[in-house]
């Protein structure tokens, strides 16, 4: 229980500091005056064609997605998936109290569910190669 409990928050703390790492640098990349603290929680940005922030915001989201599942493949070996759906329902809960809403933007959602997706793929594919000289993990039914 307190691996589990400790490889949980090692993936929190990779992806928050991901989040704020990629946060910064597209937020320089999109040459921004001031760099928003709120950008993994802010769901409540105006989709439009020429609004910097909110692209900066969806390309941190991506990339914080898709670089999680490749470190967290390091941390938890086979159960990335465990921990990427963990992590994201955590992430979900924390925007809801940071933004004191719950995010009801369609965008948002897509996003994250692509990002999640990302994460998820990556992070087990990563897995699977490292992990194939390692005996399997027994299943329920001993298949």
């Amino acid at each position: 229980m307190s691996t589990i409990l400790l490889h949980l928050l090692l993936c929190l703390v990779i992806f928050y500091t991901l989040y704020y790492m990629i946060g910064s640098v597209c937020f320089g990349a999109f040459r921004l005056d001031n760099f928003d603290g709120l950008i993994p929680f802010d769901f409540k940005i105006e989709l439009t064609e020429s609004n910097s922030k909110y692209l900066v915001n969806l390309l941190s989201m991506e990339l914080t997605f898709f670089s999680s599942g490749l470190l967290f493949a390091a941390v938890v070996k086979r159960w990335v998936w465990d921990y990427a759906l963990t992590v994201t329902v955590f992430h979900v809960l924390l925007t809801s109290i940071v933004m004191q809403e719950f995010p009801l933007v369609w965008q948002w959602w897509l996003a994250l569910g692509s990002g999640l997706f990302l994460m998820i793929c990556n992070g087990q594919l990563i897995a699977y190669f490292a992990c194939q000289s390692e005996p399997k993990y027994p299943t329920i039914h001993g298949c």
